[in-house]
């Protein structure tokens, strides 16, 4: 069981490696090749799904104005790509409370 601190790299290798009685090397290789996986997916059809957990979307950002919080000064916000996580439904249900 992990404590309140976020868990890192390691203990998630340390955990599935000793849940699935593999190798942390093994387990590397395995978390290694799901993020490669995810890269090559959203590169190709601009989404990957991780069935229950998330689903990562690309999604375009059109330029626009803002404003530099320090001196209130009005600035322009370029145009970019960036990468969405949303979380599926019955993870948000199982981890937040029902108002």
């Amino acid at each position: 069981m992990v404590d309140a601190r976020r868990m890192g790299k390691s203990e998630l290798f340390a955990h599935f490696a000793d849940r699935f009685e593999m190798k942390r090397a093994q387990t590397r290789e395995f978390f290694d090749e799901l993020t490669a996986l995810a890269e090559k997916e959203l590169k190709r059809s601009g989404e990957f799904v991780l069935p229950g957990m998330v689903k990562l979307v690309v999604q375009k950002r059109k330029a626009r104005m803002g404003r530099n919080p320090a001196t209130g000064e009005a600035i322009k916000i370029p145009a970019k790509t960036v990468v969405k996580a949303k979380i599926a439904k019955q993870l948000k249900d199982a981890v937040l409370p029902t108002k």
